[in-house]
């Protein structure tokens, strides 16, 4: 019986310093736009009527009536109800404003669209405005 030796690897490439800069400046880049990003698409609001905390807390008192005398299954349908009520309520207390954090996207998206192929016309059709397209330096021709 003949054993073949496994082959020994060289040693791996090490990463430069450099390397290792540029990572973590993309890391930096992907995180600003991806809070800028999600900060636009939760002040874009849901179609319908608009829901204030005072109107949330009025659904939850009248959960607490229906779940008296409520069969097992609609009881569970209320608890869920309740728990996405709790959240939501949250969520409207957590708000942030796209325009806080306009100025450090304005910094990055430059860079970012150029390293990653992103259009002018991508980070529009994604909401952002052209006014701040144009303090990022990202142009049409882009």
């Amino acid at each position: 019986m003949i054993f073949h030796m496994a082959a020994k690897r060289g040693p791996k490439n090490s990463i430069t310093d450099q390397h290792k800069a540029a990572m973590a400046e993309g890391r930096v880049e992907g995180r600003v736009v991806r809070e800028y990003l999600e900060a636009l698409r939760n002040s874009k609001g849901k179609p319908g009527r608009k829901r204030t905390p005072d109107s949330v807390a009025r659904r939850m008192q009248a959960i607490d009536g229906e779940m008296q005398g409520a069969n097992p299954v609609r009881e569970l349908e209320l608890i869920q109800e309740r728990f996405d009520l709790e959240a939501e309520l949250a969520g409207m207390e957590t708000k942030v404003d796209p325009k806080s954090i306009e100025i450090g996207f304005t910094k990055v998206a430059g860079s970012y669209s150029k390293r990653k192929g992103i259009s002018y016309a991508a980070w529009r059709a994604v909401g952002v405005e052209p006014a701040v397209l144009k303090k990022a330096g990202i142009s049409r021709a882009d």
